[in-house]
């Protein structure tokens, strides 16, 4: 599992210094959505051509709740290459996207029916998976824009389940396959060029 992520980050380190910066387009986002559900974010876009560019999201909320019960540990890890149908930052685009994390929850209900034993035990696991999106980007200024995207693909995911949040008695093990939404995104978007 450890050789899996470093593997995972490796490659996004290296698809992330591999292209040069120079006389490029930089956007920096945050996507209110996840603000709102208590998953902090920030995303780093890069111009890659004419038409193209690279879009690394990236989560992590690493606080535990003060409430015995209630626990939602996280990060994830989302790039994402995407064309432009006009020019990059501007209007609509396709993109296809990968995506790695692990995560610690207990005492939540969780969407579309994935671990339903979350209010009564805690699952810990590491998620991967793939998909497609669809977005369109608004030009505010010329700084500022605002983005909407929605994506649908495959996620893989292993869990371990225990007793409690706190306690380290494992029930069971296994993993979940899932086909879905992946990314659901309205972002507010701030360009340096």
């Amino acid at each position: 599992m450890i050789k899996v992520r470093a593997l995972i980050l490796g490659l996004l380190y290296c698809s992330l210094v591999s292209f040069r910066l120079t006389a490029q387009v930089l956007a920096l986002k945050t996507n209110v959505l996840a603000d709102a559900i208590v998953s902090p974010n920030a995303n780093l876009e890069v111009k890659l051509g004419s038409r193209f560019t690279l879009d690394v999201s990236g989560h992590y909320y690493p606080f535990s709740s003060k409430e015995s019960f209630h626990r939602w540990k996280h990060w994830l890890l989302q790039p994402e290459f995407r064309f432009w149908f006009c020019k990059p930052f501007a209007g609509h685009f396709l993109g296809v996207h990968t995506l790695a994390g692990e995560y610690n929850i207990a005492g939540r209900k969780l969407p579309f029916g994935w671990y339903k034993g979350t209010r009564s035990s805690r699952y810990e696991g590491f998620v991967m998976g793939a998909g497609f999106s669809y977005g369109y980007q608004w030009i505010l200024s010329p700084r500022w824009g605002m983005e909407t995207e929605i994506g649908a693909g495959y996620v893989y995911a292993d869990y371990s389940r225990y007793r409690c949040p706190h306690c380290g008695e494992k029930m069971a093990e296994g993993h979940k396959n899932y086909l879905g939404p992946t990314k659901v995104a309205v972002s507010i978007v701030y360009l340096l060029k």
